[in-house]
C-alpha cells in the first residue's frame, strides 16, 4: 500500500469534497470540520458519482412518529437516487448487506493530506 498527497489541509471545505484521481480510481476526499474521509466515487447501486452528492446526517431508529436526526456529517447520499452511505465504513445504510463503498485510510503529515491505497 502507497500513500498519495491528495490536498493541502485547508484547501477543502468543511462539507465539501475533492475528486482525484488515484491509480485510476476516481476518489472523493471529505472534511467534516473534525476528520477528512476518502471514499470511492462510484456508487454501488447504480454506478453514479457518489461524491457529487451531499453529505448530510441521517434519521435514528427511534419510536414511531418519532424522528430523530443525527450522524451529521458523517453519511454521503448519492445524487441519483439518495442511498446513504456511511464515510467511516462505506456500508451502505439502504442494504448494509448487500452494498458497500470502498474507503481508504486518511492521514495529515507536514500539512498534507495523505490517502493510503
Amino acid at each position: 500500500m502507497m500513500k498519495h498527497d491528495v490536498a493541502e489541509v485547508g484547501e477543502i471545505e468543511i462539507g465539501k469534497c475533492k475528486i482525484v484521481s488515484i491509480g485510476g480510481r476516481s476518489i472523493g476526499i471529505y472534511y467534516n470540520g473534525e476528520n477528512y474521509f476518502a471514499i470511492r466515487n462510484v456508487c454501488p447501486h447504480e454506478q453514479a458519482e457518489l461524491c457529487k452528492g451531499t453529505f448530510t446526517g441521517t434519521t435514528l431508529p427511534s419510536k414511531p412518529h418519532e424522528y430523530i436526526y443525527g450522524r451529521d456529517g458523517e453519511i454521503l447520499v448519492c445524487p441519483w437516487h439518495g442511498w446513504e452511505y456511511d464515510v467511516n465504513t462505506g456500508q451502505s445504510l439502504v442494504d448494509p448487506n448487500r452494498y458497500r463503498v470502498k474507503v481508504y485510510e486518511v492521514s495529515v503529515e507536514n500539512n498534507r493530506i495523505m490517502v493510503r491505497i
